[in-house]
């Protein structure tokens, strides 16, 4: 679960820029929040995002916890490519670590990593 700041916003990169698909959303007005469920398959098949909009907060501290979200992808430097033209924010480009893999580094609008990690 994301805490964001501006759900329209998260929604539009989550959907638009990676390609995830809305689930399911659910407003709830006597706790003040937001719920939108995203994946790439049904929830049933998959693993889900849910990104959680507390009506009136506009920011989050990070945190020192929170690593970042991986998500595996056919070819990092293709989807590094595609989310560069769509106006996604690139942390690092794609290219080999130590253990051979591929990977790069992207962010969503709340400033939070993701990262990209190619298929083996």
């Amino acid at each position: 679960m994301l805490r964001v700041a501006d759900l329209d916003k998260s929604l539009s990169f989550y959907t638009e820029v990676l390609g995830m698909n809305l689930l399911r959303k659910s407003e709830y007005p006597e706790g003040k929040f937001t719920l939108a469920l995203l994946g790439y398959t049904d929830e049933s098949d998959g693993t889900t995002l849910e990104l959680t909009y507390n009506w009136g907060v506009d920011s989050y501290e990070l945190g020192n916890a929170f690593g970042h979200i991986a998500i595996e992808v056919e070819d990092v430097y293709r989807a590094t490519d595609q989310i560069r033209r769509l106006g996604g924010k690139i942390l690092r480009d794609a290219g080999p670590v130590n253990s051979g893999a591929i990977i790069s580094f992207i962010e969503d609008p709340d400033g939070y990593p993701i990262q990209l990690i190619g298929a083996k």
